[in-house]
Parts: structure tokens; sequence; C-alpha cells
């Protein structure tokens, strides 16, 4: 009788032990995940257009030795192009004190970062230059909190342009959409253009969009004036709306140059620029190395020294476009 007292109380001093064990894993856990540092990333348009892009800033973060999940936790934060709730983004990550926010898609949600804290350090990527955003003292040393990537596609207007023309024989007059609900970029893809147009003899007409039905009207409008090619300026929310445009494009037989390859790859005419998966890749690297000890206002801006050149050749036989052999031998991808 005693002994089997005794094994019950060895089976319940067991089962107890197991219990606990048990109880204690969920706790260890969510004690991990509290002391893992913490990334603010900031985006002006939503998950589902960046898939590309963030496994690239998640590879930027593991060439550092950070992985999301087992040693970095990423606090994600979508504007879905709605750029007036960028300021109060930030200041939500600010409030959590993250340990450094990346931001990405545009300049304005480092613009609203850089508002919100003076302690926190920024890594951007913008297509602008930051000098004169005001987002750093010079690309050598930012000072500050704030460094980054810029991939320098708000001044390839003239190359865009040139490409487009040698595609395009007899290009004189070409329609430009932009986004003017993103000033900064706005601005300065006019700018760009205006130069450009000027120098190499094109008339520049343009076009705003701000909504999917704006986008439409465009469409509507050049076709009644029949512009020769179309020009899409970079900006987050016309790249979210890659598909629409490019199929608005080919209904409409204009051909079209575009900032980007992720454009190409669903069926737009040519884009060249910088490599924007590397470019956030980048951005991730900067993130972690500022998470191991880097500081942002010596860690140089970094800029791209290639660009990319696609042309999907599809569409340009859809739309009767001979290729010139020059231009073949000299992209970077042709998508047949």
């Amino acid at each position: 009788m005693l002994a089997r007292t005794d094994m019950k109380r060895r089976e319940f001093i067991t089962f107890a032990g197991v219990a606990a064990a048990a109880s204690a894993w969920p706790l260890a856990a969510r004690a991990q995940q509290l002391t893992m540092p913490v990334i603010g990333f900031l985006n002006p348009t939503s998950p589902d257009t960046m898939t590309d892009r963030l496994r690239g800033f998640r590879q930027g973060l593991k060439d550092t030795g950070l992985v999301e999940g087992e040693n970095v936790a990423i606090d994600y934060r979508w504007a879905n192009n709605q750029i007036d709730r960028l300021p109060a983004l930030a200041a939500e990550l600010v409030r959590r004190q993250v340990a450094v926010i990346a931001t990405t898609g545009s300049s304005a949600p480092a613009l609203a970062a850089k508002a919100a804290t003076t302690a926190i350090p920024i890594v951007f990527n913008v297509s602008e230059d930051p000098v004169r955003l005001g987002l750093v003292a010079s690309l050598a040393r930012p000072g500050g909190n704030v460094t980054g990537v810029n991939f320098f596609s708000g001044e390839l207007a003239a190359k865009r342009l040139e490409l487009l023309r040698e595609l395009v024989l007899g290009t004189a007059r070409v329609a430009v959409l932009v986004n003017p609900s993103n000033a900064s970029n706005t601005e300065t893809t006019l700018r760009d253009m205006e130069v450009a147009g000027r120098t190499i003899g094109l008339q520049i007409q343009v076009f705003n969009a701000s909504t999917n039905r704006e986008i439409d009207a465009a469409f509507a409008t050049f076709m009644r004036e029949r512009p020769d090619a179309l020009f899409v300026g970079i900006d987050p929310f016309l790249s979210s709306r890659r598909v629409q445009i490019v199929q608005l494009a080919a209904r409409h037989t204009i051909p079209a140059t575009y900032s980007g390859r992720h454009f190409a790859e669903v069926g737009g005419l040519m884009s060249y620029g910088s490599n924007l998966t590397d470019a956030y890749r980048q951005v991730g690297v900067y993130t972690g190395r500022i998470l191991k000890g880097a500081k942002p206002a010596e860690l140089p801006v970094v800029q791209p020294s290639k660009f990319e050149l696609i042309i999907n050749a599809q569409t340009a036989r859809m739309l009767g476009l001979i290729m010139p052999q020059s231009l073949l031998s000299t992209a970077d991808e042709v998508i047949e």
C-alpha cells in the first residue's frame, strides 16, 4: 500500500513537472520575442504589391545575420496609397520605440519619419536627391540619424526618352503620367522632363492620376489626342497599378516607357532604371548594420552604379514595332 502511494506521488510530481515545463514554453517564446530588436517598416503602398522587394529587404537583413522571427522582429506600417496617413504611422513606430525605421517606396515616408524623430535611426530608399530633400547633409557623410539608398530613377528622364525614341521612330509628342499626390516625386519628374524634352525636341503633355478612375480618364484622353508615346513617372501608387496601366496601354496601342522591370514583367513595353529589389536589399543591409552598432551619420548614402534596360519583345511585336539591333544589343534582358 505504501509503495503504491509513493508511486502515485512520483507520477504526480512528474506530471506537474511536465505541465510546468509545457506552460513555460509559451512564456519563454514570448520573452524571446520581447527581447528581439524591432524594425519599423514604413511604406506608402500595400504588401500585396511588394513581394519581390520585401524578399530583397529580408535578404539584406540576412546578409548581416538577421532573420525575421528568429532574432529580429519587423513591425509593418502600410499607408495603402494614402500619403497623408504617413505622419501618423511614423508617429506610431516612434511611440513603440522601434530600434530602426526603414522607410521605402518614395521620399514621403522618409520625410514623415524624419519629422517624427531625431533619435531613432532611419534608413530610406528614395529616387530623388536626398540632400535636396533635406534628409541628409551630404551623400558621403549624412550626419544626424538618417541614411539610406538613393536609387536614382528620378534623374533618368532624358535617357528613358532617348531609348523610347530609338524604339518608336518618329516620336514627337509624349504624354507624361504622374501622381500629383506625391508632390516631391512629381516635381522632380516634371522638371527633368521639361529639360529633357526641350533638349531632344519633344513636346511634353502632362496628365495627373491619383486614383484608378483618374488613370482610366487619362487613357481616355490619350485616345482622343493620340500622343506618340507615354512616359510613366516613378511613383509607388502608379507602380501598384502597373497591371491596369500596362493593360490600358496595350488596349489603346500606346508605346510606353516605365521606371522599373516590374512593369516590363507584366507586359510593359520597356523599362530603364535601377534594380529595385537590390535597392531594398541594400536598405536591409544598412538596417542590419545599424542594429549591429553602426551609426547612420557615418554610413554614406548608397547609389547604384548600374541601370537595367528591359524590353518586352512580345509587346513590341503587338504594337508593330521593329526593334533595332543596337537597342537589343544594349538591353539587359529581352522578355519573349
